[in-house]
């Protein structure tokens, strides 16, 4: 295996995996749009079929699976459910606000790291992403002030979707907090499984709760399914997992700062939707304070 990964490498170079990893994840949003089905659906099938392509690989690591602990089994429960809080949650503000806006919202999820990292693990902020987050908060609030305020009008509900993005963004945080000490003992791939896993049992109770049909689809939307799957899943934060073993996280990080900016692009294109001056504005200051706090975090405090 680590014969093919180096020969892989060696032929394929991070960089531009992840140049194609930015691409791939900007159209997360765009298939979102365009399917029909509840976003509670798009999200299930997305993390189902997400699942698929993981599990063949996780055999090997059975026995490591067996010796977690009681506390870390609960702790990837947790972690998928807040997986699939987050899933939920944006795919719904994608359908309620602009794409430009729910896009740079979710981003501002390691601002909520950073803060979560400080409350519950003891890890205060040094002066770089104290104000990191100052910069995103403030912009994040400008973003729908501006809906409150007449302008910018972009969706159907446009300050419940911007509140979705927000709750998605900070519920992804609880899903990249709660996994930190899981992943310290356990290897990606049968993490990512476990997670997953847990992901797509929470979102089917909750498609069945919720009364929707699971298969009556016209073929167009189990085309946009899978595609959630396989473009900005596995093309996009699959090989963004990859790219992480061979590239400094903080590049990685700012480089997925493009995600916003990719997705508003296609969303100009296929939909013609115009974000407004405020949300370019807020969107652009939500980005500096991501950008801010991604790097300090990499500096001594």
């Amino acid at each position: 295996m680590s014969t093919v990964r180096t020969a892989f490498t060696d032929r394929i170079s991070p960089m531009s995996a992840l140049a194609v990893a930015v691409v791939a994840v900007s159209t997360s949003a765009i298939l979102v749009r365009a399917s029909h089905a509840p976003p509670v659906v798009e999200a299930f099938y997305r993390v189902l079929f997400m699942t698929a392509t993981v599990a063949p690989f996780v055999r090997p690591h059975v026995p490591a699976v067996r010796e977690l602990s009681r506390r870390d089994r609960l702790v990837v429960v947790g972690s998928g459910v807040a997986l699939a809080t987050h899933f939920v949650a944006w795919f719904t503000s994608i359908e309620l606000t602009s794409i430009a806006a729910s896009t740079v919202l979710v981003q501002t999820q390691p601002v909520f790291v950073a803060f979560g990292a400080w409350l519950l693990l003891d890890e205060p902020p040094n002066k770089y992403v104290t104000a990191g987050i100052g910069v995103a908060l403030a912009g994040a609030t400008l973003m729908p002030l501006s809906s409150l305020l007449g302008a910018d009008l972009v969706g159907a509900d446009p300050l419940l979707g911007d509140a979705l993005a927000v709750l998605g963004a900070l519920a992804g945080a609880s899903y990249v907090l709660a996994g930190r000490s899981v992943r310290q003992s356990l290897a990606l791939v049968p993490y990512t499984t476990l997670v997953y896993g847990v992901c797509t049992v929470t979102l089917l109770g909750v498609v069945l709760a919720a009364g929707h049909p699971l298969f009556a689809y016209a073929p167009r939307e189990w085309a946009l399914f899978l595609a959630m799957a396989l473009v900005p899943g596995f093309f996009g934060h699959t090989v963004v997992n990859w790219v992480l073993e061979h590239v400094e996280s903080s590049v990685v990080s700012v480089a997925l700062l493009g995600e916003p900016v990719g997705s508003a692009i296609l969303a100009l294109l296929v939909f013609t939707e115009y974000p407004g001056p405020a949300t370019v504005v807020g969107g652009l200051v939500v980005l500096s304070g991501i950008y801010v706090t991604t790097r300090g975090r990499e500096k001594p405090a």
